[in-house]
C-alpha cells in the first residue's frame, strides 16, 4: 500500500488491563518545563496607572475557580491583587424590545429586494435592545476586581537572590530572596477543597516576620474588625442609581511566636517565626433566574476561614494538591530533549520574538492553558469569562462578560480534548440559567418559541440583542453556545448529562424552526435578519452593511444545532412530530457555497468585504469547531476553506490573539501543520504577556485556551468519525510524546513520534465502543471493551 511512509508495516496490539488509568495516572510530567518563573517581582508604581497595568501583566496568576488572586512578589510592599467570579457590578433589566417584531418582515423583504441600505437603516432602529444595553455603568454591568491585599513589611534595604515562580505541577506560587542576611520565602495558594487563599511566610532565622496588612479596592469598601478577622464588605453599583451585589472578603493570621493585631483597618504582625495568612470572599449572587441573589455571603465567607485556620499548613496544601493535581496530571507533552535551561520566562518570550522558535515554550503554553481552565472554571464555580477570573479595575474591557459569537466558546475548546471535561461543567449551568430570561427575549422580541441568547450574555440573564445591530443583531450565538452539549456528550458519553440538556437543545432547536425563513429565490430555509460577527461587506448598492439573509455562520450553527438535536434524541429514543420536524428543515437548510473565486462564501451572495483582513472567520464554524466541512468527508469544500484562510492572512487577518488562536485549529482540521505552526508562534511573538496572559489586545483569556486547544487539534483529531492520529504534525516538532489526549467515544490516547513519524500510539477505552485509527493512508477498525488498551505501532 502507498502510505508515503516507506516500507513500514502497522502492528496492532491488544493489551487489556482493568486498572482505573483515567483517574490515577500521573502523565503531567512535572519535572519537565512547568514552571513560570522570574529574577524580579512585579512592581508597584505610585500613580501611574498605565505602568501598573503593565506591572498586572508580570504577577502570576492562581485560582480555585471562584477565588482569583495575581501575587506581585514585590519585596518590601507585597500585592496580591483579588478576584472573587461573581463580582458584578449591574442588576436585571428588562432590555427585550417590543417594537422589534413588527418590523421584522419589512427587513426580511428588503434585504429579499437588495436594498440593503434600507434595510440596514430600519435594522439598525428596530432590532435592538432596549434601554441602553451593554454600555458602561448602566445596568449590565462588569465583572471587576475585589480589591488588593498590600502587605507592607516595612523595609527599604537591597535584597538578593530573588526568585519568582508559580509551579503548574502543584499550582503554587513562591517567592524567595535574601534580605539582610535572612533568606525569606512565601508560598501562595488558593484552595478549592477549603476555599480560601493561603498564604505562609517564613525565614531561616527566628523572629524575623514582622509585616502590617490592609486590604481595599478603588471604590465602594469599608473595613472593620471582627472575631479576629479584618473585613472588608461594600455594594457594587447597580447601574440604576443604588446598590447592587453585597459582598465580602475576610483576612485572618495565623502565627508562630510573635504577636499578631488588628485594628479597623489594618491586620499587624510582629516578630513572628512563621505566619500563615487565609483570605476567603463572597458575595450573595446565585446563578438562579430570575432570582439571583439570597447566598448567604456572610456566614460563608466566616465558616470557610474559620474552619481553615484550624488546619496545619501541611494538611491545608495536601488536600489543595489532593484536588487540583488528578486533574492537572492527566496530560503530559514533551516536543524536546533538550533541557529547559536557566532562562526567565519574561526572557523567554523576548527570545521567541526573534528566534520564532521555543519548544518548551510551546510546552509550557500548552500546559498553562489547562492550568488555567482549571484555576478559572471547577465545577460549580462560574463559567470563565472573558478574562477567566482575574481582573484589575473596577470595569473590565467589553465588561469581562460571556461573549457568545466565539470567545466563550473558545475558552472551553481545550476542555473536552485535553481531558478536562469536568471544568466543562460550569458553562452548561450558565446555559442552562440563559433558557428562562432568552425564552422572553424570544417571544418579546420575535414572538418566536424556545429560547435565544445574542452576542453578550452577564450574570443578570441578559439574553437581549445589543444596542447597535451591527454587531449585536447575532441570532445564531444560542446554537453556536449549544454545541458544547453535544461535544461533552460525544468524549463522555454521560446520559444523565445529556437528559438534563435535551431541553435546552429542543428549546435552541424551537426557536430557528420559528426563525428560519423561506428564500424565495433557492426555496432554502435561511436565517436572518443577521450578521456574520462581526464583518462588513459592501452591498451592490454600495452601501456598507452587516445585515443580510442567511450568512452563512448563522447557516452553519444552525445546521450543527439540529444535526446534534437529531443525535440526542436517536441517543435518547425521542422520535415525535417535532424531531420530524426539524429532519425535514435540516434537509431544506442554505447549505455552505464556493464563490467564483474558489473561496468558501461568508454571505449568501459573493460581496466583497470591506475589511478583507478581517479579526473574525466566523464562517470557517463548519471547520471548526463544527464538523460540517472536513478533508475525509467534503475535500472541495475544505479547498475552498483553506483558500479563504489564506486570503484572509495575506490581507492582514489574525491580528488579535484570539484570532490567530483560531487559525492553529483551523489551519489543524486542514491538516496543515506548518500553518498552524506559525498562527501558534504568531500567537507566541505578537500576543503574549509577560506572565503567558493572552492578549488581543487588551488582554482576553481566550487567546491563551485557543492556544492550548490549537495544539491538541494538531496532535490528534476525531470529530470526523475517526481518531486522526498527528493531523497536522508540524516539522519543528521533529519527535515528541503526548499522553493523555481524549477522543470523542470516550478513548483516550497517548502518541510517541520521531523523525516526523508515528512510532507508537496507545488507545485506551473507558466504555466498550468502535472506532476506526487513521495514520496517514492507514485506516484500521476497532473494537474495545471497558478498560481496553491497544497499541498502534509502526514499524
Amino acid at each position: 500500500m502507498k502510505t508515503g511512509m516507506g516500507k513500514r508495516t502497522m502492528l496492532l496490539t491488544l493489551i487489556v488491563g482493568f486498572a482505573n488509568f483515567y483517574s490515577c495516572t500521573d502523565k503531567s510530567g512535572t519535572e519537565n518545563n512547568l514552571k513560570i518563573w522570574y529574577s524580579q517581582p512585579a512592581k508597584i508604581i505610585e500613580n501611574e496607572k498605565h505602568n501598573n497595568e503593565r506591572e498586572w501583566l508580570k504577577a502570576l496568576p492562581l485560582g480555585n475557580g471562584s477565588l482569583g488572586l495575581m501575587v506581585f512578589g514585590d519585596v518590601n510592599r507585597e500585592r496580591i491583587q483579588l478576584n472573587e467570579e461573581t463580582m458584578w457590578s449591574g442588576s436585571v433589566t428588562d432590555s427585550d424590545n417590543p417594537d422589534a417584531y413588527s418590523a421584522l418582515e419589512t427587513i426580511r423583504n428588503l434585504l429579499f429586494e437588495g436594498k440593503y441600505r434600507e434595510a440596514t437603516e430600519l435594522t439598525n432602529k428596530t432590532q435592538i435592545c432596549k434601554g441602553v444595553g451593554s454600555k458602561p455603568f448602566g445596568p449590565y454591568g462588569s465583572f471587576g476586581t475585589l480589591g488588593d491585599l498590600w502587605i507592607d513589611n516595612g523595609k527599604n534595604s537591597e535584597y538578593q537572590n530573588y526568585h519568582r515562580e508559580l509551579d503548574l505541577g502543584d499550582a503554587v506560587v513562591r517567592v524567595s530572596y535574601t534580605q539582610d542576611n535572612v533568606n525569606y520565602l512565601r508560598e501562595v495558594f488558593t484552595s478549592h477543597p477549603d476555599q480560601v487563599m493561603v498564604a505562609r511566610f517564613t525565614a531561616d532565622k527566628p523572629g524575623m516576620i514582622s509585616f502590617t496588612c490592609k486590604i481595599n479596592r478603588p471604590e465602594r469598601f469599608t473595613t472593620h474588625t471582627e472575631n479576629d478577622q479584618l473585613v472588608m464588605h461594600g455594594a457594587l453599583p447597580d447601574g440604576k442609581g443604588g446598590d447592587g451585589l453585597r459582598y465580602m472578603a475576610r483576612l485572618k493570621a495565623v502565627n508562630k511566636k510573635g504577636s499578631v493585631s488588628y485594628t479597623d483597618s489594618t491586620l499587624t504582625v510582629e516578630n513572628a517565626d512563621e505566619v500563615i495568612l487565609f483570605l476567603s470572599a463572597s458575595t450573595e449572587y446565585m446563578l438562579k433566574y430570575p432570582v439571583y441573589k439570597g447566598r448567604d455571603y456572610e456566614k460563608i465567607t466566616a465558616n470557610t476561614i474559620e474552619k481553615a485556620a484550624k488546619e496545619s499548613y501541611k494538611n491545608l496544601l495536601k488536600r489543595h494538591l489532593n484536588e487540583y493535581q488528578p486533574y492537572f496530571k492527566r496530560l503530559s507533552f514533551d516536543i524536546t530533549k533538550e533541557p529547559v535551561g536557566d532562562v526567565p520566562t519574561d526572557e523567554r518570550i523576548k527570545n521567541f520574538r526573534e528566534t520564532k522558535s521555543d519548544p518548551h515554550l510551546v510546552e509550557l503554553i500548552f500546559q498553562y492553558g489547562r492550568y488555567l481552565l482549571i484555576a478559572s472554571s471547577r465545577p460549580g464555580s462560574m463559567p470563565a469569562n472573558l478574562q477567566g477570573v482575574w481582573a484589575d479595575g473596577i470595569r473590565c474591557p467589553w465588561n469581562g462578560d460571556y461573549h457568545t459569537d466565539v470567545n466563550v466558546e473558545m475558552n472551553y475548546w481545550p476542555a473536552e480534548v485535553t481531558n478536562l471535561s469536568e471544568m466543562h461543567l460550569p458553562l452548561f449551568d450558565l446555559i442552562e440559567s440563559l433558557v428562562g430570561p432568552g425564552s422572553k427575549t424570544a417571544e418579546v422580541q420575535y414572538k418566536n418559541s424556545g429560547w435565544v441568547v445574542h452576542p453578550i450574555t452577564n450574570l443578570w440573564g441578559y439574553t437581549s440583542p445589543g444596542e447597535s445591530a451591527g454587531w449585536g443583531m447575532h441570532t445564531g450565538a444560542g446554537a453556536w453556545i449549544c454545541q458544547h452539549i453535544m461535544e461533552h456528550y460525544a468524549f463522555t458519553g454521560d446520559t444523565v448529562f445529556l437528559k438534563r440538556m435535551y431541553p435546552i437543545l429542543k428549546g435552541s432547536s424551537e426557536f430557528y424552526l420559528d426563525w428560519l425563513v423561506e428564500d424565495p429565490k433557492t426555496g432554502k430555509l435561511v436565517s436572518g435578519p443577521a450578521v456574520s460577527p462581526e464583518n462588513t461587506f459592501v452591498a451592490p448598492d454600495g452601501s456598507k452593511s452587516q445585515i443580510s439573509m442567511g450568512p452563512s455562520h448563522d447557516q452553519q450553527v444552525i445546521w450543527n444545532l439540529f444535526t446534534d438535536f437529531l443525535k440526542a434524541s436517536e441517543t435518547l429514543k425521542v422520535q415525535d412530530e417535532f424531531t420530524q420536524n426539524i429532519k425535514v428543515a435540516l434537509g431544506n437548510l442554505a447549505g455552505p457555497k464556493i464563490g467564483s473565486d474558489g473561496r468558501l462564501m461568508e454571505w449568501a451572495e459573493e460581496f466583497p468585504e470591506a475589511e478583507p483582513g478581517h479579526r473574525h472567520i466566523s464562517h470557517m464554524f463548519a471547520v471548526h469547531p463544527g464538523v460540517q466541512i472536513t478533508v475525509e468527508n467534503t475535500p472541495d469544500l475544505a479547498a475552498a476553506a483553506k483558500k479563504s484562510l489564506d486570503y484572509r492572512i495575506a490581507n492582514g487577518g489574525g491580528h488579535t490573539g484570539w484570532s490567530a488562536a483560531w487559525l492553529i485549529s483551523q489551519y489543524a482540521r486542514l491538516q496543515d501543520g506548518e500553518k498552524a505552526n506559525a498562527n501558534l508562534a504568531t500567537v507566541l511573538a505578537k500576543s503574549t504577556s509577560p506572565n503567558l496572559f493572552g492578549q488581543h489586545p487588551p488582554f482576553q483569556m481566550d487567546a491563551n485556551f485557543g492556544a492550548t486547544a490549537g495544539i491538541a487539534e494538531m496532535l490528534l483529531q476525531s470529530h470526523a468519525g475517526l481518531i486522526h492520529l498527528l493531523p497536522a504534525l508540524p516539522a519543528e516538532w521533529p519527535s515528541g510524546e503526548v499522553k493523555g489526549l481524549k477522543a470523542r467515544g470516550g478513548f483516550e490516547v497517548d502518541i510517541k513520534w520521531e523523525e516526523g513519524k508515528l512510532v507508537s500510539a496507545h488507545i485506551y477505552s473507558e466504555k466498550a465502543n468502535s472506532t476506526r485509527i487513521k495514520y496517514g493512508d492507514i485506516e484500521k477498525e476497532i473494537s474495545l471493551l471497558s478498560d481496553e488498551k491497544y497499541e498502534f505501532q509502526i514499524n
